[in-house]
């Protein structure tokens, strides 16, 4: 299954770090965006590794595991490993598909040229990362 951009479009814009972007400027995330298809049980990222890529599930199921521990799963529509995008640092969880998966993957590498080539997108997305900061802070 391949995606149309603009359906490409609409998947990043549902994504909370990408809801400040214009249609422009997601129409540009979406084109570093690249489609893959995975089989059940591959490993997305390991808890305690380098992140290194964001996912976008386009279609199938993928569970969650913390501490050895499953804590959730993630299906259709749901995306993880955004602060990747952003930091590099530690995975927070393991995740592994628990069933045949379509993502979208989208590399720290090309997201960082990105920003560079596009301030408004770097902009954008640090006002959505505050808007987040200042929702978790306690009052």
């Amino acid at each position: 299954m391949k995606l149309r951009k603009d359906a490409k479009v609409e998947l990043i814009g549902g994504i909370p770090l990408f809801k400040h972007c214009s249609k422009r400027q997601l129409g540009e995330i979406a084109a570093i965006a690249d489609e893959l298809d995975l089989s059940e049980g591959t490993m997305l990222t390991r808890e305690g590794k380098p992140g290194r890529e964001f996912f976008v599930i386009v279609e199938g199921e993928a569970d969650v595991v913390v501490g050895g521990k499953s804590v959730h799963s993630v299906a259709t529509g749901d995306f993880l490993g955004e602060i990747a995008l952003i930091t590099g640092g530690p995975r927070t969880a393991t995740v592994k598909a628990s069933s045949p998966l379509h993502v979208l993957v989208i590399t720290a590498r090309d997201f960082r040229r990105l920003i560079d080539r596009s301030p408004q997108i770097a902009n954008s997305v640090l006002l959505s990362m505050a808007e987040r900061l200042t929702a978790a802070a306690p009052a």
